[in-house]
């Protein structure tokens, strides 16, 4: 079972983009980041490929706990994080949607500030990428919130837009396993 911490405000925003909920906007300021923070993937980790139903394939982590919830699926372990959404997209994925549409429900989530957004150029074809930054759900014992850093990844086909979402706490060491999981998305 995953707590509902592991869904985190991204999962929540992209909730949203299929007209579902909206986040507390503009609501908290950023915590402070951990000093040695959890959630390095690590270097040994196993990779499987999931089958989306929808058309895809990603690698995920081996082990992780899975969650589909209709156009969802979340792999967690611990504060990390992988969510993959799929939805219609009714315009062309470019940087103007990704700036007047995807980014704006971003900002809808916990106290989020944007990085970049950029095009990517991966094996799969053109995406778009947003790197930022945000606050975790408050932890339903404690309270206590930590900072996650997260990459969105937007890609399209035929009228479909998947979103694969990554986060992990502020400083952890995941940039070899990211890369690893955006660049083997596939369709079908």
């Amino acid at each position: 079972m995953i707590r509902r911490s592991f869904l985190g405000s991204g999962v929540l925003i992209l909730a949203g983009l299929i007209g579902g909920r909206q986040s507390l906007a503009g609501t908290e300021v950023p915590v402070t980041p951990e000093v040695s923070p959890p959630g390095d993937i690590p270097d040994s980790q196993v990779f499987i490929t999931y089958k989306s139903p929808a058309g895809f394939s990603i690698k995920v982590p081996e082990g992780w706990a899975r969650k589909d919830d209709g156009s969802i699926t979340i792999f967690a372990n611990k504060y990390d994080l992988v969510a993959v959404i799929t939805t219609d997209l009714m315009s062309a994925l470019d940087m103007a949607y990704a700036k007047q549409t995807l980014v704006p429900e971003l900002q809808k989530g916990r106290a989020v500030t944007i990085g970049k957004i950029s095009n990517a150029s991966l094996k799969s074809g053109p995406a778009i990428k947003v790197t930022y930054t945000e606050n975790s759900e408050p932890n339903a014992v404690t309270n206590k919130q930590i900072r996650m850093e997260s990459e969105r990844y937007y890609f399209s086909k035929n009228g479909k837009l998947v979103a694969v979402y990554l986060s992990a706490p502020l400083g952890a060491d995941n940039v070899d396993q990211w890369q690893l999981m955006s660049s083997s998305f596939r369709w079908k």
